[in-house]
């Protein structure tokens, strides 16, 4: 990445994700991303990627904020916060290593759905919408592969959020009933 995220520049970069392919193959039974990803592709795909390193109580990515980068975290764990309609952060998830933030708002440009804060010493390899785009032109297969793999993730993620928000109208529409 010639021009590194400015969101990221109080993060310790550690440079191209290159010499972590070895940390990042490693990865594949738990990152979706990567699902079916060989070690000479994901050799490939670390390539278009910075390594950064985040301590603990660091902020990786904040709620509104524009961005055009997701992260895949190597090591480490993020809790991802959510303000509620009184502006009060909820802990939405706490993420892992192998897992992935920021895909929304790297495709859309859309503002940051929420804020990412590390909860230990964090290492996450990052991928911008520039470098997805150099992939898609120069390697075409690989970007073919992780185009598919993130409209699999975003779809199943959908469809999580779907059967939640399905069951809590069940649930409040039961409570309602009980109360008549």
């Amino acid at each position: 990445m010639a021009d590194r995220p400015a969101h990221l520049a109080h993060l310790e970069h550690l440079g191209d994700a290159t010499k972590f392919s070895p940390q990042i193959h490693a990865l594949i039974p738990k990152c979706d991303l990567l699902e079916n990803f060989s070690p000479a592709e994901v050799r490939l795909l670390a390539h278009f990627m910075d390594v950064y390193q985040a301590p603990v109580g660091a902020e990786i990515i904040r709620e509104g904020e524009g961005g055009d980068f997701m992260l895949m975290l190597i090591e480490g764990k993020v809790e991802v916060l959510k303000r509620d309609r009184w502006k009060v952060p909820q802990m939405i998830a706490l993420v892992e290593a192998g897992k992935t933030l920021g895909e929304m708002s790297m495709i859309d440009g859309e503002a940051r759905f929420a804020t990412c804060i590390a909860t230990e010493r964090t290492v996450l390899a990052v991928l911008d919408r520039e470098n997805l785009a150099r992939i898609i032109v120069e390697q075409p297969m690989l970007g073919a592969k992780i185009l598919m793999q993130m409209v699999l993730m975003l779809s199943q993620r959908l469809r999580s959020t779907s059967g939640r928000l399905l069951q809590m109208m069940d649930d409040q529409s039961h409570r309602a009933t009980n109360l008549l």
